[in-house]
């Protein structure tokens, strides 16, 4: 530090003009006067001399004995200031004194000593808050007053990222932007909502779709002493939910109408026979057969539920032991030939030299799966066409399998209804009534946890007008 800019230096310099001043107006007046009444001028000019050195002297001595006591401790004071302003905040004065400059040394080491502790805590916050942010599997993402992203754990980066890949479409935001948004970062899907909570100043909530996906989200203003700063979205993927959500309706849905058909046929025709509406034996016995037929349809359907609703709970009692599934195949192939005779279509069975067989199968689910999609077969295969069965085995990531397909030669599924096949009651051919082909459109449904919880696989391939071809894979070795 410049001694001549410091404190101690200007009082320094002030305290010699003054003496100099002092000393100068003196000389003037007092010389000529020893002159002319002195005969010993000289011996009081030098004395008058020794006593200015002296003067001169003691000043510089006090001024150096100041710059000592006061300058150096503050220039300590200001470089330790200096080093907590660059963030060390650590520091601390090691100023040993019982004046004032130890007291503020003193005070000082105490607000040092205060604020890296606050430091401290504000830097464990910000590390506890960014590992709730982290460890959150919800999206979580802030953004300021004008739209610009500020802050973003790690799944809302991620989101970011796979949504600034899509192309979205154009909207007309004018009179919606705050002053100086005019660049916004705020994803398209998300900008209404924040743009109705910085005018509203309140929570707002709602689901939003983008692509096939929907995301719950939950916009809150960011507040900064009563003003309104901003805003915090927090995303959660609801995509899971809302399907079950509308798989659970339709099942609903579903039940009722599958029931209520049945039901309502037998109501009918009961009312009829009551009624006496039956002319002859015949006719009262046509009638109790097309009741007989509902109740033992509707039987059909509550225990096939029944059954569903067991697998998907995990409640499968499934006997696994060693199957021949050659000899499965066999037995299945009998039990539709008269059915393929009576319907003019051409059933054939084909299996390779070796056996087939599986380590651990329980073989009545198996016989069921076949029959489901045997049934499945005819039901949609006019005559004069044919149904084969092919089984061999096969080598899939260093795993055997056994392979087992079921063609036939119907009209085919609709590629755009191929991926919901497995579901329950979804019907494939909308302009099919399901009480014309007696099925209760739960049974490839049952055909798939059943191959799951061997842990095998099951997917279909289909053209229309040519037939569908349903694949079965199951492990050979225990699992």
């Amino acid at each position: 530090m410049n001694f001549w800019r410091s404190l101690v230096g200007k009082l320094w310099i002030t305290i010699i003009c003054l003496v100099a001043v002092v000393l100068i107006t003196l000389g003037l007046f007092l010389l000529p006067y020893i002159d002319s009444n002195f005969t010993n001028s000289g011996a009081i000019k030098r004395l008058f001399m020794y006593t200015c050195m002296i003067g001169f002297s003691l000043t510089t001595f006090f001024a150096l004995f100041l710059f000592t006591k006061i300058t150096q401790p503050m220039q300590q004071v200001i470089e330790a200031a200096n080093d907590i302003r660059r963030g060390e905040y650590g520091t601390r004065l090691t100023l040993v004194t019982s004046d004032e400059i130890g007291q503020l040394a003193t005070s000082f080491n105490h607000m040092a000593a205060e604020l890296e502790e606050n430091i401290r805590s504000l830097n464990n916050e910000k590390g506890h808050l960014s590992s709730v942010l982290r460890s959150m599997s919800d999206a979580v993402i802030t953004f300021d007053i004008e739209g610009r992203i500020i802050l973003t754990n790690p799944h809302g980066q991620t989101l970011l990222e796979t949504w600034s890949d899509l192309a979205w479409e154009q909207e007309e935001e004018s009179g919606l932007l705050p002053p100086g948004a005019a660049s916004s970062e705020v994803p398209p899907p998300l900008r209404p909502l924040f743009f109705s909570t910085l005018r509203g100043g309140g929570d707002e909530r709602s689901n939003i779709h983008v692509r096939q996906g929907v995301w719950s989200v939950h916009m809150a203003p960011l507040y900064s002493e009563d003003n309104l700063r901003g805003a915090v979205a927090v995303l959660r993927d609801v995509t899971e939910e809302v399907r079950l959500e509308k798989m659970r309706r339709d099942f609903v849905a579903n039940v009722s109408h599958e029931i209520r058909t049945p039901l309502s046929m037998m109501q009918g025709y009961s009312e009829a026979l009551l009624d006496g509406m039956a002319s002859s034996p015949e006719e009262s016995s046509e009638l109790v057969q097309v009741i007989h037929d509902e109740s033992l349809r509707m039987g059909r359907l509550v225990k096939d539920l029944l059954d569903l609703a067991r697998m998907e709970a995990g409640h499968t009692d499934i006997l696994k032991a060693q199957v021949d599934v050659g000899e499965l195949l066999e037995r299945v192939y009998r039990k539709f030939s008269v059915r393929a005779k009576e319907r003019d279509i051409m059933l054939e069975l084909k299996l390779p030299e070796r056996e087939l067989l599986l380590k651990a199968a329980d073989e009545d689910k198996l016989e069921q799966v076949l029959t489901n999609l045997l049934d499945n077969a005819f039901r949609h295969t006019p005559a004069d066409r044919r149904i084969s069965i092919l089984a061999d085995t096969a080598t899939l990531e260093g795993r055997s399998y056994v392979e087992i397909q079921i063609r036939d030669q119907g009209a085919g599924i609709n590629p755009e209804d191929l991926p919901f096949i497995f579901e329950r009651f979804y019907k494939a051919d909308k302009a099919r009534l399901r009480g014309e082909t007696g099925g209760t459109g739960l049974g490839l449904a049952i055909v798939k946890n059943i191959v799951e919880s061997h842990r095998g696989s099951i997917y279909a391939s289909s053209k229309l007008g040519e037939g569908t071809t349903f694949t079965l894979r199951l492990p050979v070795e225990k699992q």
